[in-house]
């Protein structure tokens, strides 16, 4: 992962935690399993937001995205 790329999943996760969320990466790393390098949301009791059908479905543009949908 490229530091910009580090950077930006920090930042993601600042904004999930003050929206009442938690940022889930994907642990898997065979590249050809489902939902690898994905993303996904969830409530911080563990109830799924986003990105769980398939699990860890989200990009990091589709995590900012969802975020910014809690805002409005």
């Amino acid at each position: 992962m490229r530091a910009e790329d580090k950077v930006r999943e920090n930042r993601l996760r600042r904004v999930a935690d003050r929206r009442g969320l938690r940022l889930h990466k994907c642990r898997r790393r065979d590249p050809l399993a489902v939902g690898y390098d994905g993303y996904m949301l969830a409530w911080k009791d563990g109830t799924a937001y986003a990105g769980e059908d398939p699990p860890y479905s989200l990009t990091m543009d589709d995590v900012e995205r969802w975020l910014n949908r809690v805002d409005s």
